[in-house]
């Protein structure tokens, strides 16, 4: 079915809007989970959240997989294509084994991992990252079916920004504490801009950060208790859904939950718009009487996951970070090699010229490097 299809096009609107309804009900993600996996044909998917620290994968509401497959993923997941691809992705950037990898099927990881379980490839996003945790949203497909396609990661770039915003939303809020007296303790906390708007469009209450927002004043700024961005799109988008949302007309289309708040310098935040005509919503922020929550965030404000910043500061590329993060692994260069899906000569060609990049001559003082590069954590998330 063509992506232009109004069918289509109503079921991705929809999704969408159950995408953000599991920022304030986690529990919807299965049902996301199954649509966003139906939109691309895809028998099996789910989240991953990868603790960063103790190397840890546990898999979220999954679907179509056998639990022997999700224990062997979480075994070899560090030396899975996946890391690597995500240590140099930004968040919402769209990946398929099948897509960049010649030797998919020659790979120890194919063979060790999906073929005995008849998966044949796996498509996915990284959609949340901190200090010490990453998540990414995916889906996959059987050997019944074909490799991914230009189709399924255009489907998937529409969903990601969505999927992406709903959970750093619903990461940094305890929905316990939002139905408790701890709800203002709960916003303050979060680094985005939080502003909840009554049916009147004023302002009724500003996290920590919105003011902060409002001081800095070179995107967005209040005036007569109202939310005006310096930009006159941005302006008068931001009103229209301000009043949609206090009217109950609220329209749901692709981009209608997000709007993009510029400042004069080519900086400013993303606004994500969660209306308040759902039940659960209505409860959460009842004290405040709000219409419409609104969070601005700064889409520069991501932080690095292991092996990132490293790859960035040296410029390395994806497959050279691969063999970085296989030898960090403790593996040779055969093991290494046989993990990749690449020869050993071309371990060694990887070597060499990361050897180079780095300034280093041995694969000890490349790995202490390495340590040495990857941002301490502080504090558990």
């Amino acid at each position: 079915m063509s992506l232009l299809d109004p069918s289509f096009l109503l079921a991705i609107s929809e999704t969408i809007g159950l995408i953000y309804d599991c920022a304030l009900d986690p529990q919807k993600w299965p049902n996301a989970c199954r649509k966003l996996a139906d939109l691309c044909e895809s028998t099996a998917g789910g989240i991953c959240v990868h603790d960063t620290r103790h190397a840890q994968n546990d898999q979220l509401f999954v679907f179509g997989y056998k639990p022997d497959f999700l224990e062997r993923l979480g075994i070899h997941y560090a030396a899975s294509p996946m890391v690597a691809s995500d240590a140099l992705a930004s968040l919402g950037d769209v990946s398929a084994l099948s897509i960049g990898e010649e030797n998919l099927s020659e790979t120890r990881f194919y063979r060790e991992v999906l073929q005995p379980f008849d998966i044949r490839d796996i498509i996915w996003f990284p959609a949340l990252r901190t200090r010490s945790r990453m998540a990414s949203m995916h889906a996959s497909r059987s050997e019944k079916l074909s490799y991914y396609d230009q189709r399924e990661i255009d489907v998937f770039k529409l969903i990601a920004p969505h999927v992406c915003r709903s959970l750093v939303i619903s990461d940094a809020l305890d929905i316990r504490a939002l139905k408790s007296e701890m709800l203002e303790r709960t916003l303050d906390k979060l680094l985005a801009g939080v502003f909840l708007t009554a049916r009147d469009g004023q302002v009724v209450y500003m996290n920590a950060a919105a003011q902060r927002q409002i001081k800095d004043a070179k995107a967005v700024r209040l005036i007569n208790n109202r939310l005006c961005p310096a930009d006159s799109v941005a302006h008068a988008a931001l009103s229209k859904t301000i009043a949609q949302a206090a009217s109950g007309k609220y329209e749901i289309n692709i981009t209608s939950h997000s709007l993009a708040i510029p400042d004069k310098d080519g900086h400013g935040y993303v606004a994500t718009f969660l209306p308040m005509e759902q039940s659960e919503r209505r409860e959460v922020f009842a004290p405040y009487a709000a219409t419409c929550a609104i969070f601005m965030q700064d889409p520069q404000a991501s932080p690095l996951m292991p092996g990132e910043a490293f790859a960035r500061l040296h410029g390395l590329t994806g497959a050279e970070l691969r063999v970085v993060l296989a030898l960090s692994q403790g593996l040779g260069g055969k093991e290494s090699a046989e993990i990749l899906g690449i020869s050993e000569p071309t371990v060694r060609s990887h070597l060499q010229r990361i050897f180079s990049k780095t300034g280093t001559t041995r694969q000890s003082r490349l790995l202490q490097l390495l340590h040495n590069s990857t941002p301490a954590v502080k504090g558990a998330k």
